[in-house]
């Protein structure tokens, strides 16, 4: 599969997202197995954008082994600065069955309420939580509320 290329402003945009992305693949000693090139390109999958970091000295190897993700796994390379190689591939469209009829449904949901009185056992309450509603930090149930519209659109509309 040919890799991707990339015009330089896309490249640049990029290189400004990965600016402040952490490592998600590591290559080791072992160089690229099938398990590392597994990883990534499950990393690209989910992510779009990665970073990897190789742990190996030598530059020539390292620029091989961009060449080689890239040609591999269909990926754009962004940038290979010391030991970090930047890739980009879009993220795949992901096909869900959206069904209309069904809503969020209830669900049962375990809630420990702590005694007032210090010393006494906490007491472990089952509680049922349907779809407009959420559970607070106190364990207290609260319905949705509808989004506010602002004047002006409720007089447009209105």
């Amino acid at each position: 599969m040919p890799s991707i290329e990339l015009t330089p402003a896309q490249c640049r945009e990029q290189r400004a997202h990965a600016h402040r992305l952490a490592p998600v693949v590591l290559i080791g000693s072992d160089g690229l197995t099938p398990a590392v090139l597994r990883e990534i390109d499950a990393a690209l999958n989910a992510h779009g954008l990665i970073k990897v970091r190789v742990f190996n000295d030598d530059r020539a190897a390292r620029e091989r082994m961009y060449q080689q993700l890239t040609a591999d796994l269909n990926a754009a390379p962004v940038q290979h600065i010391g030991k970090l190689l930047v890739l980009w591939r879009p993220l795949p469209v992901k096909e869900r069955v959206v069904d209309e009829d069904r809503g969020p449904g209830p669900r049962d949901v375990r809630v420990l309420k702590y005694s007032k009185r210090g010393g006494q056992r906490p007491e472990i309450k089952q509680l049922r939580v349907l779809g407009n509603q959420r559970l607070t930090p106190g364990g207290r149930i609260k319905r949705a509320r509808p989004l506010q519209k602002s004047v002006k659109k409720r007089q447009a509309n209105g």
